[in-house]
């Protein structure tokens, strides 16, 4: 997985390429623990994202969490039909809002 970041005053897009799974969420949850502090908006861009397994899953509901208690927001953009659906099926694409 390679993560790439594009930081803006209190905007911050974190652009996936690759699988986010049980070996590469730390990694993930690692760098937004880095730089999520003082980020408003912040957009997960999913584009050349293939994969996200529960631990994954973990690490996005966690931040999620931490960005509405920081009254900040969060979105998932540029996500794909097989992530959809585990979102989907899952009921966290009416948490993310997609």
């Amino acid at each position: 997985m390679e993560l790439t970041t594009n930081k803006d005053g209190a905007k911050l897009t974190i652009s996936v390429n690759g699988e986010v799974n049980t070996m590469t969420a730390p990694e993930l949850s690692a760098l937004l623990k880095k730089e999520l502090p003082g980020v408003q908006e912040l957009t997960l861009d999913f584009a050349k994202c293939d994969y996200v397994s529960s631990a994954g899953l973990r690490v996005l509901l966690n931040t999620y969490k931490q960005m509405r208690s920081a009254g900040g927001t969060m979105q998932l953009v540029n996500v794909d039909e097989s992530i959809m659906d585990v979102l989907q099926n899952t009921g966290l694409d009416a948490v993310f809002g997609l």
